[in-house]
């Protein structure tokens, strides 16, 4: 039994005495200092690990004045305040060990869009796609392009003054700022936009804060201005944060925006931005040339730019092999075509060209297309290219290049892709060679790593991989840094090229030389006892306050070494998570998490929740526990073991006995086991699967919930209940017995099982079970015609129509369907922590439909959940080569050459809500699906859908059934409710189906009951 840990790195009382007098000022927004909030917010995408004191989520600027004016009050003058927005920095730029301020909880509404003078105004904790999807029916866009553009704020872009592909072009956030609404330290609201001379002068007069800086800025500027000049360099990437050299912009208007523009939340809170856009280019290209090596592409790159494209990036042949493993790849294969006689891809340059002449833009395409082919084979030249046109397609690249950076953190081994020098920037044409000096210098230490980046703006991003579970690898991060520091000064670059500086503000005072103290003056006129954001990019000029070494703050790697080798094995799906925020997709049209969309609460994403496993895990091992090891005794031991003591802790839980094991159960139930992470996360981090191994041990120690035992037992049980369909669905229908489901055991809204039988339907149709002796009876021809469905439990007892209506088509399609005997799947189980009992349904399902599989008739399956959890779940607990089950769709259309469609319906377009676990993790079916309705005549739409909140059970417990409509309404309700396109409709999960029936009144057909009415349509024709 794992012990209870109510041993934790508690808040400080001066932080609980903040949050409480927060609250009682009259805080509008949402105060967490628990334990399960700060973890989840102690780390971003870098290296490091700093657990806050506790977390803040405002709810409008009035929030931020009340936290800036307690912060000022002499007893608080100590408390440290960080503002955070997405949580994807490389540089643990909004770490703190105080109070994390985060906006994008409640302050992410876009409050004006005004199209003719092309600006719109939002709070700091929009999301970028979020927003440029708010103006795309204006034909305008937020220009900067960021790789984590579906989760990075706006608030947390102006702190970093993030900029990315098209830099070159559209500049850096800060070009797009017209002004700032900002909340500095004591409470001021200021305004700030470019000064003309005159109105510089009555802000000069301001009384207090306001009229300081003013005039400080202006007296740097003036007094500095030779130093300045020399020491910022001339690049595209020029620095950010405390920008000296901008403090009057090029029409000599003095903009205080230049100097909060990358400050990093060191000087003040970012409450609102009134942006500038622009036009959505009404034509692009995309030329994706092939190289035999890195260095070509890169050396390449430089005479490219003479042909004027809009933007050239890079990509090496590690980022790309990364993208061609995942699901990503199946929408862009087409553009990388490989010959066998071509060299091997090692670089590839993606040159986007972009205007409003389709003419001239074509111009200019093919005649990069025709100096391409002139130079082909060439040393140092490219072997090959394709052509990419329209925003649509260009645009499934560019996904693919943002996912590719993600992916990098999936490379196997213990060594893994790790940013801390990845965003230098060089003048452009000393970036090869300074990436040949870079790589040298990795060589020379053997590492691997990842290259990708932007080199029309002298941007390469490099990942050495490192195990930072070692400690003695974890030193390389000072060496290979100060290694790096001196190359970035020999060929006149920057360090912090566009990820900001967060840790490696340790650089600062060396770069900056002379002007450092100016910086420092800067930030004590701001922040003068050091409280916003310390540590980072400058600190005011008093004893004892210095910036964070790289090496001196605490990284993920030192936390995890904490945990034995064989647990972190057993749990790597949550050791490797290196918080890159994938699963921070805003877009409730993406598969991607749905817990997350549905509370806004990062306890309930898949990094929220590896964070908590991974901090759990730590704990236990702090107290001598291992979790594999008990996790085999509850699997050798009887249920009743320890029944009395399980007792008595449930009992304690009930009094409010603290156990950190209850935060993490917390949001271990809030996941619907979809499993989108694990196929859109880029390091595949399985939720469901550390999510079931911790139920089993958290169970082991606490009483198990009713409703566990009856949704395990579900399969089991089905068998039995549909011989006698009447009376169990009198008792579900039963407000009595609703009423007891309900609020005594947990479940709601229970589905009626069919009043015909499975049996009976195939009985009538003359259709066989698949045993040896049939199947051995079957004829060479009857065999090759021959399939077997898989079924399950439910499809099979109550959906018993669909899977009939699958016999009949299948029929008339010439096949010969065989059904295998119905044996439970086990997936329930697994859900809900039951492992033992999973692993041993596992290995019977197994055995079964291993002597099946040996007969060489395809198997199948019809509900996409189910059917996958024979490749997925099943890998973990089942040894040697898994059966082969087929979802239909992929079965089927391999099969399109022997149907005989010559004769086909008329055509109609159909639209397709596809289950989440089959859009994840089997995306190239809905493709199928494509080609089987193309062969029918018919023309299929799939449509982008998230989660429709049911997912197997989860929507049926009392507990989640709120949750569960607010998710289908962001996403689901929207498209069924759409007198446009609801005729159409089709969903292939049975969950999903249900979902719509239970919210909407509505009954969506299955793709095969489509198919079968043209069919039907036909032979009445």
């Amino acid at each position: 039994m794992i012990p209870r840990i109510a041993e934790i790195n508690a808040t400080q009382s001066l932080y609980l005495d903040f949050i409480e007098t927060l609250k009682r000022s009259g805080f509008e927004g949402d105060l967490n200092p628990d334990y399960a909030n700060r973890v989840v917010l102690s780390t971003d995408n870098s290296i490091y690990q700093v657990l806050p004191q506790g977390v803040i989520y405002p709810k409008r600027t009035e929030d931020l004045v009340r936290i800036a004016k307690l912060a000022e009050e002499e007893r608080f003058q100590s408390v440290a305040l960080s503002a955070r927005g997405g949580g994807t920095g490389t540089n643990g730029q909004s770490l703190t060990d105080g109070l994390v301020v985060d906006v994008s909880r409640h302050m992410n509404r876009i409050l004006e869009i005004n199209p003719d003078e092309r600006w719109v105004r939002v709070q700091g904790g929009v999301v970028k796609d979020q927003l440029n999807a708010a103006l795309k029916p204006y034909g305008l866009f937020f220009a900067p392009e960021l790789s984590t553009s579906n989760r990075a704020t706006i608030g947390g872009m102006i702190n970093t003054d993030a900029s990315g592909q098209g830099s070159v072009l559209y500049g850096k956030t800060r070009d797009h700022v017209l002004d700032l609404t900002s909340v500095w330290l004591g409470g001021d609201i200021w305004h700030s936009a470019p000064l003309e001379a005159s109105e510089l002068e009555v802000a000069k007069t301001q009384p207090g804060k306001v009229g300081e800086i003013h005039r400080l800025l202006d007296e740097i500027h003036r007094d500095q201005a030779e130093l300045i000049d020399a020491c910022f360099p001339k690049l595209n990437r020029c620095l950010t944060g405390y920008d000296l050299a901008h403090i009057y912009d090029e029409s000599g208007r003095f903009n205080l925006n230049s100097i909060l523009c990358g400050a990093e939340g060191s000087l003040a809170f970012i409450a609102e931005a009134r942006l500038n856009v622009l036009p959505i280019p009404t034509y692009s290209a995309l030329v994706n040339v092939k190289y035999d090596s890195f260095e070509s592409s890169l050396r390449d790159a430089k005479s490219l730019m003479e042909w004027q494209p809009t933007s050239i990036e890079t990509i090496d042949s590690k980022v790309l092999n990364l993208a061609m493993g995942d699901i990503v790849w199946d929408t862009v294969r087409d553009y990388f075509p490989q010959r066998d006689d071509e060299p091997v891809i090692q670089g590839i340059n993606l040159i986007e060209y972009t205007g409003e002449d389709e003419a001239e833009l074509k111009g200019k395409v093919e005649r990069l297309c025709q100096h391409l082919d002139a130079v082909s084979g060439q040393a140092g030249k490219s072997f090959g290219h394709s052509v990419v046109y329209g925003s649509a397609e260009i645009n499934k690249v560019w996904a693919m290049r943002k996912k590719a950076v993600g992916l990098l953190g999936n490379t196997q081994g213990q060594k893994r892709p790790v940013p801390f020098v990845e965003d230098t920037a060089v003048p452009p044409e000393n970036l090869a060679d300074f990436i040949m000096a870079f790589r040298k210098v990795l060589d020379d230490h053997g590492l691997q790593y990842g290259m990708f980046g932007h080199v029309d703006a002298g941007v390469l991003h490099v990942r050495p991989a490192l195990d930072m579970k070692d400690a003695e690898q974890e030193k390389l991060v000072r060496t290979i840094t100060d290694e790096v520091v001196r190359l970035t000064r020999q060929y006149k670059g920057l360090l912090w090229g566009e990820h900001g500086k967060g840790v490696r503000s340790e650089y600062a005072p060396e770069f900056f030389g002379e002007l450092y103290p100016q910086l420092q003056r800067i930030k004590a006129a701001f922040d003068p006892r050091n409280q916003m954001n310390p540590g980072k990019i400058a600190t005011p000029a008093i004893e004892g306050v210095e910036l964070l070494k790289i090496d001196g703050v605490p990284t993920r790697g030192r936390h995890d070494r904490q945990i034995s080798a064989v647990v972190r094995e057993q749990y790597d799906s949550a050791m490797n998570c290196n918080g890159n925020g994938a699963c921070f997709n805003y877009d409730p049209n993406d598969a991607m998490c749905p817990s997350w969309k549905g509370t806004r609460e990062r306890v309930h994403s898949p990094k929220g929740r590896a964070s908590l496993i991974r901090e759990w895990l730590r704990l236990l091992a702090e107290q001598g526990s291992d979790p594999v090891a008990e996790a085999g005794h509850i699997r050798s031991r009887s249920w009743l073991s320890g029944l009395p003591t399980k007792v008595k802790n449930t009992l304690g839980r009930r009094r409010g006995e603290y156990d950190f094991s209850h935060e993490v159960h917390e949001a271990m139930m809030g996941c619907l086991a979809c499993k989108s992470c694990v196929g859109q996360c880029p390091i595949k981090v399985n939720v469901p699967d550390f999510r079931a191994r911790f139920l089993e041990l958290y169970y082991g120690r606490y009483l198990r919930p009713v409703k566990d035992y009856l949704v395990g037992s579900l399969e089991y049980m089905m068998p039995v209940v549909a011989r006698f369909p009447a009376p169990y669905n009198l008792l579900m229908n039963n407000p009595f017995s609703r009423a007891v489901m309900k609020h005594v055991v947990g479940l709601v809204d229970s589905p009626q099982i069919c009043r015909f039988s499975l049996k009976q339907g195939l009985k009538a149709r003359a259709i066989d079970w698949a045993t040896p002796e049939v199947i051995a009876a079957l004829s060479p021809s009857q065999k090759a015609r021959s399939v077997i469905l898989v079924q399950d439990a439910f499809t099979s007892y109550f959906e018993t129509q669909l899977v009939l209506d699958l016999a009949d088509l299948l029929t008339r399609l010439g096949f010969n369907l065989l059904v295998a005997p119905f044996k439970p799947n086990g997936k329930p189980l697994h859900v809900h922590g039951f492992m033992q009992k999973f692993e041993q349904a596992a290995k019977d399902n197994v055995a079964m439909l291993r002597a099946l599989e040996a007969s060489g008739v395809p198997l199948i399956g019809l509900d996409p959940s189910m059917t996958l959890t024979y490749r997925q779940e099943y890998r973990e607990f089942v040894s040697g080569e898994l059966p082969k089950v087929q979802l239909l769709q992929e079965w089927l259309s391999g099969e399109l050459e022997q149907l005989n469609l010559a004769d086909k319906a008329q055509g109609g377009t159909y639209r397709l809500l596809a289950h989440c676990t089959e859009k994840t993790s089997a995306a190239p079916s809905l493709r199928q699906w494509q080609s089987i309705f193309t062969a029918m005549g018919q023309e299929l739409e799939i449509l982008s859908t998230g989660c429709c909140g049911m997912s197997g059970t989860f929507g049926h417990e009392r507990e989640n059934l709120r949750r569960s409509e607010d998710i289908y309404r962001l996403s689901w309700g929207e498209i069924v409710n759409n007198k446009l396109i609801n005729g159409n409709l089709m969903a292939t999960g049975y969950s999903c189906r249900s979902q719509v029936k239970r919210m909407d009144r509505q009954q969506l057909p299955h793709p095969v009951q489509v198919l079968l009415a043209i069919l039907s349509q036909r032979a009445r024709q």
